[in-house]
């Protein structure tokens, strides 16, 4: 993860870039040398989220971009005319404080216009111990806008991140497209659920030979490796509150309804060795969401938790399924056998939302004085 900045002039740094390029500079930062094998000691993405964020907030226009068929088009971050430096802060393991503040000074130092911050802490902390908070109030002072996310500890209460009030704090919402699968099954009964959320049974507690080339149903859930690791081909899995957004596993895995669950546990009992309970998960499809934008469940809300009396988050953008650039070292998935790659990918976030709301900050600030220097 990363310190993403707007800038209008090349930053200095040890990695040449040309002056023309979408990405003028990038740095890395770590002092407590904590980096992991799979990460690159380099402001290299690893991961894909400093990919994603980024290409959110100022990637060029894409033609034909999608992710395995999904959100098929044309794709473009906010300000694709901006330019981008990029600052590493975060590893495998953490982010450390000395390493945010530090990139936080050479950004101020740099020259940069508008920085947007995709991560925050998972507890509330007093502005003076919040490195996040200190760094943005020094770019504050230089005239410096940083736009962070709200975090994804919602729907409770008091679980907002990243808001000190001179932080433009981003929600996350839902947009009118939304991935739906089928599941069909053998006595013809058809349940829709989201494409790719997978909760599956434990790894270990499966009889392989029993489950082998069967699509597993579950009424646990789990990380997701453990039926095909069993050599399962899916899996179906009941849940007592359908999430609204889609995620995606190595194999065809989908949720559905408690209640729609016991309707399958039913159909299933029903049969016998002679009739074998069937099912089929269907190819996902893209839908229009009627009911979109809604503030996702995930998101973090307010109030700020060290000044009750100040409302935060300070506004919502689109961070539910949302498809951008991806790494194509980094899986696609969270599963860590997971060896596809892919230039573009689909996931959720205030991560996601953040750099849309820097967009929209870009866009207005276009018709100040800072459009000669945004704008090359």
């Amino acid at each position: 993860m990363a310190l993403i900045c707007l800038a209008s002039i090349p930053v200095s740094n040890s990695q040449k870039f040309p002056t023309h390029s979408k990405i003028i500079g990038a740095r890395f930062y770590e002092g407590e040398n904590s980096h992991d094998i799979t990460d690159f000691k380099s402001p290299r993405d690893s991961e894909g989220h400093g990919t994603h964020t980024s290409s959110i907030a100022a990637g060029r226009e894409v033609a034909g971009a999608s992710y395995f068929g999904l959100a098929e088009g044309t794709g473009k971050g906010g300000v694709p005319r901006v330019r981008i430096a990029m600052y590493k802060v975060c590893w495998s393991s953490e982010c450390f404080s000395a390493d945010i503040l530090a990139a936080f000074d050479y950004a101020i130092a740099d020259g940069v216009d508008i920085i947007s911050l995709s991560f925050g802490s998972s507890s509330a902390l007093p502005y003076f111990e919040d490195s996040i908070a200190i760094g943005s109030f020094h770019a504050m002072r230089k005239g410096i806008l940083t736009s962070a996310s709200g975090g994804n500890s919602g729907p409770f209460p008091l679980t907002v991140s990243n808001y000190a009030p001179w932080i433009l704090t981003v929600a996350a919402s839902t947009i009118d497209r939304k991935f739906v699968a089928q599941v069909k099954l053998g006595n013809g009964r058809v349940y829709e659920v989201l494409t790719q959320k997978s909760q599956n049974c434990l790894t270990g507690s499966m009889n392989s030979y029993k489950v082998r080339g069967k699509i597993v149903f579950c009424e646990t859930d789990g990380p997701g490796t453990g039926i095909r690791r069993a050599n399962g081909v899916g899996t179906i899995m009941a849940y007592p509150s359908i999430p609204d957004a889609a995620s995606h596993y190595l194999f065809p895995a989908t949720v559905i309804s408690t209640e729609d669950g016991l309707k399958v546990l039913e159909y299933i009992k029903s049969t016998d060795l002679d009739r074998e309970p069937r099912a089929s998960i269907l190819v996902g499809e893209t839908w229009k969401d009627a009911m979109a934008p809604n503030v996702v469940s995930f998101s973090s809300r307010g109030p700020n938790p060290m000044n009750p009396d100040v409302l935060t988050p300070d506004l919502t953008a689109p961070g539910v399924d949302i498809i951008a650039a991806w790494s194509p070292v980094a899986p696609p998935s969270p599963d860590p056998e997971d060896t596809r790659s892919v230039k573009y990918n689909i996931i959720s976030g205030t991560s996601m939302s953040c750099p849309h709301g820097i967009g929209e900050v870009t866009n207005l600030a276009s018709r100040t004085r800072l459009s000669s220097r945004l704008f090359p």
